[in-house]
């Protein structure tokens, strides 16, 4: 039996350390914007005492996934060009309670200096034709290794609540029927998309009119007052917690 020569050892081996670091890129890219998201999460809840986000979920294509749409969309088999050709194989999905929401966390991503907008693919202001409402963003992000500075793609989808409701119901269905979906039930998801916009109006439109009132409120439940250098500052009681560490020492 012939004996494997080193420049094959060695290929394989070199090989499989590209195919680690092209994973690793894209699960460092997802742990760097959902920190992003957080601190914008938690400045927005600290500064605005209102938060924009209710969940995020994150999520890295498989190998074996990423293979297959490589191979369904004709592209070439190296990595390179699934690097450039595939651009959602790390993705974030953010869902808000109103639409105001989804354009204020999409300014503030792409505010950052270190994220570049790539792709912007509005289906709120132009829904698709089943009725499918989201907001699709392709954003790129540095990632530093040890040896190398990789760009690295990063997909965002933010949507409400009742989008998100309307997406998930819609995919398990195509997905109990093999994708072959009665017509009756087309329609009736397409009326369901039409009402799920609506309430979404509905409550935005709600939603600016308790801002309008809360304006006008006196009610600082919850915050606490500073002076410095006879200047009023106001405060969310989570900074005002004792120092624990301080007291049991």
């Amino acid at each position: 039996m012939k004996e494997q020569t080193p420049i094959k050892f060695n290929n394989m081996k070199a090989l499989k350390t590209e195919l680690i670091r092209f994973m690793m890129s894209y699960k460092f890219a997802l742990e760097e914007m959902n920190t992003k998201i957080d601190i914008l999460k938690q400045e927005f809840q600290y500064i605005h005492d209102y938060n924009p986000i209710e969940h995020v979920k994150s999520r890295l294509k498989s190998p074996e996934s990423i293979l297959k749409k490589s191979q369904r969309k004709g592209y070439v088999f190296s990595l390179p060009s699934i690097r450039e050709n595939i651009r959602d194989i790390a993705g974030i999905r953010i869902t808000c309670s109103f639409i105001s929401d989804i354009y204020e966390i999409s300014n503030m991503l792409q505010q950052q200096k270190d994220i570049t907008l790539i792709e912007c693919k509005d289906y709120i202001k132009n829904p698709k034709p089943n009725g499918y409402q989201s907001l699709h963003l392709i954003l790129q992000i540095p990632i530093f290794m040890s040896d190398r500075e990789d760009h690295v793609y990063v997909e965002i989808q933010i949507r409400t609540i009742a989008m998100d409701f309307w997406a998930s119901l819609e995919h398990k269905i195509y997905y109990k029927y093999n994708q072959k979906v009665p017509q009756r039930i087309i329609d009736d998801l397409k009326e369901a998309a039409n009402s799920a916009a609506q309430l979404d109006a509905k409550m935005e439109s709600i939603q600016k009119e308790m801002l309008k009132i809360k304006e006008t409120s006196d009610d600082e439940e919850n915050i606490h007052e500073l002076m410095l250098n006879n200047e009023r500052y106001h405060l969310p009681i989570d900074f005002l917690i004792p120092d624990l560490y301080s007291e049991n020492k």
